[in-house]
């Protein structure tokens, strides 16, 4: 048998894998459950004709930061980014807002207006990773273990930023931000990013992740393709295509096959079968185990089935008649919205959502029409925000009540949001998960990244994407270094298999 790859699941993690397996002239199929590709990476009209709304994920500053992407003529197969004019803003009660920007300069102006000293304060911190980003970059966005990373920030920026930026794993974003900012509009910027993640804005670990995710839009952005998110992966499946790649959808894997310890292809729902040399696996790790049967077992099941999922999500999208009328200026112009109030009401927020809806939740808004008007008709607008909860109580967050406390915590700094509301999309946890199998109890991070799992992801092992059935691979989110849109657990687990094909041929 030649060398032939099969590929389970056509989400990012999927199609990288897929390319760069292609590009080493394997033969390769990616199986896809759902009637179209892209897993979270989705744009559909789910309100009314002619509103683009992202189904899932849609702002992508790691995909603009991917070592996988940027080796890749997406732009020649459609891919076209649209920057905001601010990344992202954080309104506050008193009608101000403090923004996120591409350049450094109106963003050190922002936090200024907050309080004298803390946009020196930013630039100073800031300052050598931005001027030594591919470092960073190498360290965040590298397949497992990232070593070359962190010697090239040593090397490149000296031992005091590499020592600081270590320190950052450890250090909770709320120790950070009181370090490093003295009003409490500045803390609560700092703390709206961390909020993407899982990882308490208490707790070690989420200082990195705030730090990060601003860091980013200095560097790269934080953009959205054009027309919608669906762009990125009809670029993804075209270059795929165009290196002799082939997509099938509406198959569903029932089953992975082994034979004398070697993976030797899958058996789909209704029967059919396709055999590979290799098969990576952009599923979750239950997903997994539920398609191998007794092929996986011992530590190795044990460790799969001991993952832990981040909390549930709900999602809501609007059709508008309008843009969102913020009280914030800085807010009428950004991409996402960072909506908690200030530092101690977002950090209340943040508590709370650990054991239900906050009573005023935390929301990540998106207003990516304002950048980009071809996602609504002429005049009108596309909104999207959602907000967390525990997976325990994720069916409250479809209640009555819950919409009106989303809704509600919009009106609290844009008065009149309700009015221009033309409809409302909900989407749940179960709904999240029946439009996508990897986004378990409506987790959309790819599994919780609290403690040794933000890095030991599904577990602890030298090269977490090789599975002790050979010829498996696992490709998702999963695997280090996990969640956003960028391809890198997909890419580095193909470059497992290339290993592995040419051991065994």
């Amino acid at each position: 048998m030649s060398r032939r790859a099969l590929v389970i699941g056509a989400g990012p993690n999927g199609l990288a894998a897929a390319i760069r397996l292609a590009q080493e002239g394997v033969e390769t199929t990616v199986l896809e459950a759902r009637p179209q590709p892209g897993g979270a990476v989705r744009t559909e009209e789910l309100t009314l004709p002619g509103f683009r709304h992202d189904t899932f994920s849609s702002v992508y500053p790691a995909a603009a930061a991917s070592p996988v992407f940027a080796r890749l003529p997406l732009a020649d197969h459609g891919l076209e980014w649209v920057h905001p004019d601010v990344c992202m803003a954080h309104p506050l009660d008193d009608g101000t807002a403090v923004g996120l920007y591409r350049e450094l300069e109106p963003t050190v102006d922002s936090l200024e207006d907050q309080h004298r000293g803390d946009g020196r304060a930013w630039a100073r911190f800031v300052g050598p990773y931005l001027r030594n980003f591919d470092a960073v970059r190498a360290t965040m966005l590298s397949g497992f273990p990232p070593v070359a990373g962190p010697l090239k920030l040593l090397a490149q920026a000296g031992p005091l930023a590499a020592g600081q930026f270590g320190l950052l794993v450890a250090l909770p974003a709320t120790t950070l931000a009181r370090r490093m900012f003295s009003s409490a509009g500045s803390r609560a910027w700092l703390l709206g990013a961390a909020a993407h993640g899982d990882t308490p804005v208490t707790s070690g670990g989420s200082a990195v992740a705030a730090f990060y995710l601003n860091l980013l839009g200095h560097a790269v952005g934080w953009p959205s393709p054009r027309g919608g998110a669906q762009a990125l992966t009809d670029s993804l499946v075209t270059c795929l295509r165009a290196l002799g790649g082939e997509v099938i959808c509406d198959a569903q894997v029932e089953r992975i096959e082994a034979s004398g310890g070697r993976v030797s292809g899958v058996v789909l729902a209704g029967g059919a079968r396709h055999a590979a040399n290799v098969v990576l696996a952009d599923v979750m790790p239950r997903a997994l185990l539920g398609m191998t049967g007794e092929a996986l077992h011992g530590w190795y099941s044990a460790g799969l089935v001991r993952f832990r999922q981040g909390p549930a999500t709900l999602k809501l999208d609007w059709a508008l008649d309008g843009p969102i009328p913020w009280t914030a200026v800085p807010a009428r112009g950004a991409g996402t919205v960072h909506i908690g109030g200030d530092d101690r009401a977002t950090v209340e927020s943040l508590t709370e959502a650990r054991s239900g809806l906050a009573r005023r939740p935390f929301l990540l808004l998106g207003q990516q029409s304002l950048a980009d008007p071809s996602r609504a008709p002429e005049g009108k607008h596309t909104a999207w925000a959602y907000t967390h909860a525990p997976v325990a109580r994720g069916a409250e967050l479809t209640s009555e009540h819950s919409l009106e406390a989303v809704e509600q915590q919009i009106e609290r700094f844009a008065p009149g949001f309700r009015e221009l509301i033309l409809a409302r999309h909900v989407l749940g946890p179960a709904d999240l998960q029946a439009r996508n199998a990897n986004l378990v109890d409506g987790d959309v991070g790819g599994g919780s990244y609290g403690g040794l799992q933000s890095v030991f992801r599904p577990l602890p092992k030298v090269s977490p994407y090789r599975t002790p059935l050979q010829g498996l691979f696992l490709a998702s989110a999963a695997a280090f270094p996990g969640g956003a849109v960028h391809g890198v657990p997909g890419d580095s687990a193909a470059r497992a298999a290339l290993r592995d094909l040419r051991q065994t041929s």
